[in-house]
Formats: structure tokens, sequence, C-alpha cells
């Protein structure tokens, strides 16, 4: 018997350590929402700011989880502990979900009972909530839908996964991978585990209306506010990647899943040549070589789904350059590689080029 969207049951936990400020916003979002069945849950993560009397100034119209600081990961390991429903949202205390948001996501759930998670688009907004025009992820670049089973183990960190605010999970596909390990994400990146470990265990939907405000007011945990190279933040990304290609590994292993002896992404490559030319006194992975990274971005292009042969020899192009390029050329090039705001004269022609692949699964470029 199927269920109907109204029937869905959708609880939105709010993630929050030291974000009062806006705090006030994600909660009237959250329990703002038109579908009628929603339960809305805040989890404070040892906040030290006024972000607990705010909390308990709504504790008629949401549930609340008070603990000590224990990081994302723990955070929300404890609030999909308290979740009864049939649909996981999670929202950072900084974001803020549009009405409608719920009702699409229990919509897109209905209609396919082999869904296991719905993302959406985002719009950026600056500390007081203005838009400030910008889109994520940007508008040139396709979200993939479907089976995405081969891509994720192929090279996952080249689609198109959106931050903690834009997801929702059916809720068995979430307990199946929870507790989210929190050794590997002490502090934020929680979210990397999520939604690429969920694409092994079902379906994905990308919804192309946007559903959520995106926050960034400089001091996000995760976000760089500048179109600028953070090395710092960069490290941190080969970390979390590093981390999640060992989970994704043992989860296809443990569901059976064909896959390759090594994930190799774009993207992450990328990252890995920036931080080794840039920095490579504290570059995290010391058996990182350029050519070695040259070589591997070869295999990585080979394996990218929805993208023109075009586009992957572009790909590589960059790494050669990056390999054999001054350090002051490197840096340029690594910065026009990560922001597209760069490039905007650019962008339409490597859209087009990704679209050539066919699929619609392709993302970083």
């Amino acid at each position: 018997m199927s269920t109907s969207a109204s029937d869905l049951v959708v609880d939105i936990v709010i993630n929050n350590h030291n974000y009062g400020a806006y705090l006030e916003a994600a909660i009237e979002s959250a329990c703002g929402q038109t579908h009628r069945r929603v339960n809305v849950l805040a989890v404070d993560d040892g906040s030290t700011d006024d972000s607990r009397e705010i909390l308990a100034r709504h504790g008629d119209r949401i549930g609340l989880i008070l603990r000590e600081n224990g990081g994302q990961a723990s955070a929300l390991n404890a609030g999909v502990e308290a979740c009864k429903g049939d649909v996981v949202m999670f929202l950072d205390a900084d974001d803020v979900l549009r009405p409608e948001a719920a009702a699409r996501v229990a919509a897109a759930f209905a209609a396919d009972p082999g869904v296991s998670k719905v993302q959406f688009r985002m719009e950026t907004i600056d500390a007081a909530g203005r838009p400030t025009g910008e889109l994520k992820p940007a508008a040139h670049l396709p979200m993939p839908n479907g089976d995405l089973r081969s891509a994720e183990l192929a090279s996952p960190y080249d689609l198109v996964w959106m931050a903690t605010s834009a997801n929702a999970f059916r809720a068995e596909a979430l307990r199946r991978i929870l507790p989210i390990p929190v050794a590997e994400y002490p502090v934020t990146g929680a979210d990397w585990y999520l939604v690429h470990l969920t694409a092994l265990l079902g379906r994905v939907v990308s919804l192309e209306d946007v559903g959520a405000g995106y926050r960034v007011h400089g001091a996000n945990s995760y976000e760089l506010e500048q179109s600028s190279i953070d090395l710092d933040h960069l490290r941190q990304a080969i970390g979390f990647a590093a981390s999640t290609s060992r989970e994704l590994l043992r989860l296809a292993a443990e569901l059976g899943i064909e896959h390759p002896e090594r994930i190799l992404s774009v993207a992450d490559l990328a990252n890995r040549m920036t931080s080794l030319r840039l920095d490579p006194s504290r570059h995290p992975l010391p058996s990182d070589r350029r050519l070695g990274l040259l070589a591997d971005s070869v295999r990585a292009a080979r394996r990218r789904q929805g993208v023109s042969a075009a586009m992957k020899l572009a790909f590589v192009a960059w790494f050669a350059a990056m390999a054999a390029a001054p350090r002051g050329l490197a840096e340029r090039l690594a910065a026009l590689f990560m922001f597209p705001e760069r490039r905007r004269s650019l962008n339409g022609l490597l859209g087009r080029l990704q679209r050539g692949g066919g699929n619609g699964t392709a993302a970083v470029a």
C-alpha cells in the first residue's frame, strides 16, 4: 500500500552551537512549514551564548536536547535517536528553510519508496537574512538524480552534494549508517558522511526549487566568506574526503556492491594538488607527489560520468599546469578552479561541456 505525502511525518533537527544570533529565525522557519506533519527538535551542543534562553522560550513548540559540547556528529547522532518520523531533515541553526521545503521533500519520498535522500538548491543570504543573489550550487552545475551508487563509488566528490540544511533523508536509511563516527568528524563535516553514504542505500532526488537560505556571516564553521584560498580549510576538506572514502568502501563491501580499489575524485585531487603546491610542509598526505596526483587525475577524469571528453581533457590540462607552474601561477590556477565567480565568463561554456556527457551527474568545475 502506497503512502501519500501528507501521511509522512517529517522530523526537522536543528543543530546549534553558539548561533544564538540566528537561532530564532531557524526555529521559526522550521515551525512554519506548510507540511502538516512536522516535528521540530533542537539539539544544543553546549552553547555558551544566549542560545539556551532562546530555546527555552520555544519549549512548548519544539523538542529540546541540551548536551555538553561534543561536535556536529555527536549532536546529529543524538537528534536522530530522538526522531520517530519517516523523514529527517537537518537544519544548521544559522540557516533557514523555506515554508514549502518539508512538503516538497515529503512528496518526493512518497512518489518513490526506493528514494533514500532528497536534496534541493539553496540561496545564499547574509548575516541579516538578505539574499546575496548567489545560488548553491552555482546555476551552471547540474544536480544528480537516480541510482548513483556507481558514480558515488567512482568519484563521489565530483557529484553535486548539498550542505546539511539542503538535505532530507529517509529515516530507515539514516539508521542503517548511524552513528556517525565522531572520531572521523570531531567538530564539523558530519554531513559528508550522511550525504555520501545514504547514496548507496537508495535512489537520490534533486529538486531544482530553492528550499533553504544558506547564511554566510563570517563565523561559519566550514563555509568561506571570501573567494580566496584558505589552506587550513583545504586541509580539512582533504581529511573529510579521506575519512568518507574509507567509510564508503566499508559500506559498499557490507552491501556487496562492486567498487574500485580506490576512490578517485577530480575535486579531491585538486584540493590535494593545491595543498601540496602552495604549502608542501603542512600537506596532510605525506605520500602525495605532483606526478602521482597528475596520473591519478587522468584516472579520475576517465571515471567521471556526465562529462564530455573535452571537459575531461580540460581537467587533466589543469593538473598538468599545476604540477609544472611556479607557485604564484599555481595559486592563480587554483583560485580559478575553486571559485566559479572568478571565471564568470567561462561558466556557461563549462556548463555546456559538462552536460555534453549526457547523464546529468557531473559536478564541480
